[in-house]
């Protein structure tokens, strides 16, 4: 059974007052400014099957705006299962995501249940055993990472730190944090995503798109998500563990489910660059 998709309200009002007239073709009534003087209203008009479409789509624009605005990234989870059809249904809409020439870079290893408690049993492990050693499969950032990056950067992390209630001085309450991102945060559903090593950097940015149509079609349905990098980390445990090839690359993971709103470090309040600051207009 398809998880129900959250509707905007305004969408559900739109449709409402068209569909409810008598039987046969819908109508609506419109107001249009005649002049600057006076308006003159129209009675209930007939309208076409494509313009009541594109009436309900202009309607319901506002709705991926709000979702787009509401998606946090969340470290902590509720002890609530994910219907498998509805992890399928998500996966199977992100697909729709853009890439070059159709070439569709992606590949999914989804971990539930027993599985997922091996996985990430293992991951705590070796993570534990040989933190200081262990290697992404890309690197994540240039080092040193420069402004204004790196004041973003570490502006971020005294914030998730305060929120969690962990120092940056202090080194166990933090590498405890970054152990919980092995353990997906507790949540139900954990996916791994992997990339032909033979594609070149390009796909990544196919694969963003696919990443960010994941987390979207999730927050649709009232579910949360938070993408991790830091999984690309644990390729040898992942091959090992869910026999993912050598010639596939370890782009990331990704924890599912439903958020634990109650955890501070789920409330957060981020900022975000204004527009002006990051798009240049010519005219």
């Amino acid at each position: 059974m398809k998880t129900p998709i959250v509707r905007d309200s305004r969408t559900e009002r739109a449709r409402s007052k068209v569909f409810s007239g008598a039987r046969g073709a819908p109508t609506i009534s419109l107001d249009l400014a005649a002049s600057s003087s006076q308006q003159t209203k129209l009675s209930e008009t007939t309208l076409s099957a494509n313009l009541l479409m594109e009436i309900l789509e202009m309607n319901a624009t506002p709705a991926i705006d709000d979702v787009i605005r509401e998606r946090r990234s969340k470290r902590g989870f509720l002890e609530r299962p994910v219907p498998l059809d509805t992890v399928k249904d998500i996966l199977s809409t992100a697909s729709h995501a853009p890439s070059s020439s159709n070439t569709q870079p992606w590949r999914c290893y989804v971990v539930t249940g027993e599985a997922r408690d091996r996985v990430t049993k293992a991951a705590v492990a070796e993570f534990r055993a040989n933190h200081a050693t262990l290697a992404p499969e890309y690197p994540f950032f240039p080092q040193p990472l420069h402004d204004p990056y790196a004041s973003r950067f570490n502006t971020f992390r005294g914030q998730l730190g305060d929120a969690q209630g962990v120092h940056r001085s202090d080194k166990t309450g933090r590498l405890r944090d970054v152990e919980r991102q092995f353990l997906f945060f507790d949540a139900p559903v954990g996916i791994i995503f992997t990339m032909d090593r033979r594609l070149e950097w390009a796909s990544f940015l196919c694969y963003g798109c696919f990443l960010q149509n994941i987390m979207l079609a999730a927050k649709g349905r009232g579910l949360d998500t938070c993408p991790q990098q830091i999984w690309s980390l644990q390729h040898h445990v992942l091959r090992a563990e869910l026999g993912i090839p050598q010639d596939e690359m370890v782009i990331a993971g990704m924890s599912l489910g439903w958020a634990n709103n109650g955890l501070p470090e789920n409330c957060m309040t981020l900022h975000k660059t204004p527009v002006e600051q990051f798009a240049t207009f010519t005219h």
